[in-house]
């Protein structure tokens, strides 16, 4: 029977994990600081900061909340981060993506204090993810080995494919499943959309990790029987519904989970956990910045 991976609940687990260590930092008079910017009026990118920032005062995380209209220049953008790297009372700073075209996205993560850059976009906690010393995990990727850690899924020797090669997900990915640690020590294959014949890649995965942003591009015929599915796609696609839209996965679930033995649902699957890890890699900043041991889930 298949396994379907309840990204919600491994989500809350890992958030009431985090009571411990911020009540550790409240003892010492610390009260974590997690600023988000927002530069856009796309309505999908004002509700996922609107959710971030009512995951942090649900934990006990002091959100800053920062709004820049989308003309705004791109110096002012810029500056802003300057002021926020320099408060003390912020730990963490995350950049709502995309950003208005007149703003390089890569000036604005290159800007953010390394050790305040939660989101792990930064080049030096690139660097030091591939280096195998990671400050920060990436929040995707990072939430992606909890789940599979949630359904005892062995990474050590197993043959991953992730089917994706974007700098937030696919690239980290594959960087922390082939890092020596318990969570990683896999054989990893990336493919993306100039692959030649990916359903022969897909086959002769045990795990896939789907982030490639094209909708249920992989079905059960893909798969081999018993393989780990982890879908990262949010796909809009029409409906004949109320909203006159669906969200779907880069995986055509139903299908695929004939073949699968765990599968993460769209949504419900990984998106809670990416929010999930960010309130964690702030929690990790407030105590690194203040020098407090803590205890992180």
């Amino acid at each position: 029977m298949t396994t379907i991976i309840d990204g919600n609940a491994v989500a809350e687990e890992i958030r009431s994990g985090l009571t411990d260590a911020i009540d550790a930092l409240e003892d010492a008079g610390v009260k974590p600081g997690l600023a988000t910017v927002l530069m856009s009026d796309d309505p999908a990118s004002q509700t996922y900061v609107s959710m971030k920032q009512r995951d942090c005062e649900e934990v006990g995380i002091e959100a800053f909340d920062y709004e820049l209209d989308p003309d705004t220049p791109a110096d002012e953008l810029y500056s802003l981060v300057d002021d926020l790297n320099a408060d003390d009372d912020v730990h963490g700073i995350l950049v709502q993506m995309p950003v208005p075209d007149h703003v390089d996205d890569r000036t604005v993560l290159r800007r953010i204090d390394p050790a305040k850059d939660v989101d792990g976009f930064h080049p030096e906690n690139v660097g030091r993810l591939v280096a195998g010393d990671a400050r920060f995990k990436p929040c995707t990727p990072h939430g992606v080995q909890k789940l599979l850690a949630s359904v005892d899924v062995e990474t050590e020797g197993a043959d991953v494919v992730v089917v994706g090669r974007s700098d937030i997900v696919g690239k980290p990915m594959a960087n922390l499943l082939i890092q020596k640690a318990d969570d990683g020590n896999a054989t990893v294959t990336v493919c993306h959309s100039r692959t030649k014949d990916l359903a022969a890649k897909t086959r002769e995965a045990d795990i896939v990790v789907a982030a490639v942003g094209v909708p249920e591009l992989i079905t059960g015929d893909m798969l081999s029987e018993d393989t780990v599915v982890i879908d990262v796609g949010v796909n809009r696609v029409d409906a004949d519904n109320e909203k006159g839209y669906k969200l779907v996965g880069d995986v055509e679930f139903d299908s695929a989970k004939e073949k699968a033995s765990a599968i993460t649902p769209v949504p419900g699957g990984v998106g809670p956990m990416t929010r999930a890890m960010l309130l964690w890699n702030t929690v990790k900043a407030a105590a690194e910045a203040e020098g407090v041991d803590v205890d992180l889930p």
